[in-house]
C-alpha cells in the first residue's frame, strides 16, 4: 500500500522543504560601512557586564562582595588600556593585584609618583613595604611608560 503512495508522499516532503526554507529563511541582510550615518533606532547599546538587570544586579552584587571578602572579581575583565605590572623587575602577582587593587593599573600612574606619595603606598602595601625604592620601581615604571625598552634592559636588566 505505500508503494502506491511514495511518490506523492516524496512530492509532500518537497513541498513542505520549500515552504519552510521560503517562511523560515533571513528576510534581509543589511551590513552598514563605518562611513555610513547610524540612526537613533539603529543603536543597539548593550549592556557593559551582564544580560539586562538581572545580570547589572549580579555584576554588582559580586563586585560588593568582592570588596568586603578582598577577593579579586572580575580579574579576566582587564581595562584596555592598564599594563602589564609584572613586566617591573621584583613585581609578582601578589605585588601587581595589590598595586591594582590600589588604583595603579598603568607604568605612568607609578612613574608619577612624588616622594610624599610613594611613602603613601609604600605604607599601604602591607608585606611588600620597602619594595618601591629597594627595587626602584618607580624608576623602572618610568623607563616603560616612555617605551625605553633599551634603556631599561641596559639599566635593569632583560625583559
Amino acid at each position: 500500500m505505500i508503494r502506491e503512495y511514495w511518490p506523492y508522499l516524496l512530492l509532500a516532503i518537497g513541498i513542505a522543504l520549500i515552504l519552510a526554507f521560503l517562511l523560515l529563511r533571513p528576510k534581509q541582510r543589511v551590513t552598514l560601512s563605518d562611513s555610513a550615518p547610524i540612526r537613533p533606532h539603529m543603536t543597539q547599546a548593550a549592556p557593559p557586564e551582564g544580560r539586562g538587570i538581572a545580570g547589572e544586579a549580579a555584576a554588582a552584587t559580586s563586585d560588593v562582595t568582592g570588596e568586603f571578602l578582598r577577593a579579586p572579581v572580575h580579574q579576566h575583565l582587564k581595562d584596555d588600556d592598564s599594563d602589564d605590572l609584572l613586566l617591573l623587575k621584583g613585581v609578582g602577582p601578589k605585588l601587581a593585584d595589590t598595586l591594582q587593587s590600589l588604583g595603579f593599573s598603568r607604568f605612568e600612574q607609578i612613574a608619577k609618583l612624588t616622594p610624599a606619595e610613594m611613602e603613601r603606598v609604600d605604607a599601604q602595601l602591607g608585606a611588600f613595604r620597602g619594595r618601591l625604592s629597594r627595587d626602584r620601581i618607580v624608576e623602572q615604571a618610568d623607563y616603560l611608560a616612555r617605551g625605553d625598552t633599551d634603556g631599561f634592559e641596559q639599566r635593569f636588566g632583560k625583559l
